[in-house]
């Protein structure tokens, strides 16, 4: 099955397209003889990227921005109204955080800036034309496994996709409300994938655990197709029975009165252990 918005002669715009699973999506959707605007940040990477779509057929355009900058955005909108009717918006630019509490407030802020606001831009530019039009769409947002289980280290990061959760969440209810599921939203939410993320801290080859970003893409269009909400990617290591079971015990922090991340507290690592080697 096939998301009615992944079309001939309708635009997708992929942002942070220039590498990873932003431009395996992009590909997929220029595959599917759709028009692609891949926003990212200026630069080698961008034109590499679109110039390698076009040499496969793609009708790919490069919108140099930086997410972040809503004036830039803004821009990037124009761009794809001179493309056609755009019908699937994935806001997937992202950045690592790199910090806990008291990392310093300017990595704080870029990391909020890019993986939060940067999403918020694309929602609030792209979706009035999205909703108002007669068309089906289609909204990814990527999130990330450590927004849901909130393991300890990258705490900005965290919290960064933690709020995107809360947002796309808001959005596929007030989606359903305003087109009645003609446009619908989707929260992609990769396993350990080999990106440029990786290759940043010296890794030169896909470990073994990791997939590939066209794996996370071909999952995200399998689950667009179903309707899926949640786009929850295992891997090579991580079941979606693992990932389910660890997601289980956060919520039962909540219920139970447990502490907060207790699966990382040392008075519950026997506990947490054998629960995951139990039945549910």
């Amino acid at each position: 099955m096939t998301h009615p918005a992944i079309a001939p002669d309708r635009v997708a715009v992929v942002t942070g397209g220039a590498s990873g699973i932003g431009l395996a999506a992009a590909r997929r959707f220029g595959a599917a003889g759709m028009a692609v605007l891949v926003v990212d940040l200026p630069g080698a990477t961008l034109t590499e990227a679109v110039d390698a779509l076009k040499a496969e057929g793609i009708a790919a355009v490069a919108a140099p921005a930086d997410v972040s900058d809503r004036a830039q955005m803004a821009a990037a909108k124009a761009q794809a109204d001179r493309m056609g009717p755009v019908t699937v918006l994935m806001c997937n630019a992202g950045r690592e955080g790199g910090g806990g509490i008291a990392a310093d407030e300017a990595v704080w802020r870029r990391t909020l800036d890019v993986n939060f606001w940067g999403v918020f831009h694309g929602l609030q530019l792209f979706l009035p034309d999205m909703v108002g039009a007669a068309l089906p769409g289609a909204v990814v947002v990527t999130g990330s496994k450590q927004g849901i289980t909130l393991p300890p280290g990258d705490t900005a990061y965290n919290v960064s996709k933690a709020a995107l959760r809360a947002l796309a969440e808001s959005l596929a209810h007030d989606l359903v409300k305003q087109t009645a599921g003609r446009v619908s939203a989707h929260l992609l939410i990769p396993g350990f994938t080999y990106t440029g993320f990786t290759r940043a801290k010296g890794v030169s080859e896909k470990p073994a655990g990791a997939w590939t970003s066209e794996q996370v893409a071909d999952f995200m269009l399998d689950g667009l197709g179903k309707a899926d909400f949640y786009l929850l990617c295992p891997d090579n290591e991580v079941t979606r029975e693992t990932d389910l079971k660890r997601m289980r015990w956060g919520m039962g922090d909540i219920v139970e009165n447990r502490p907060a991340l207790s699966r990382w507290h040392p008075d519950y690592a026997e506990a947490f252990a054998a629960y995951m080697k139990g039945g549910d």
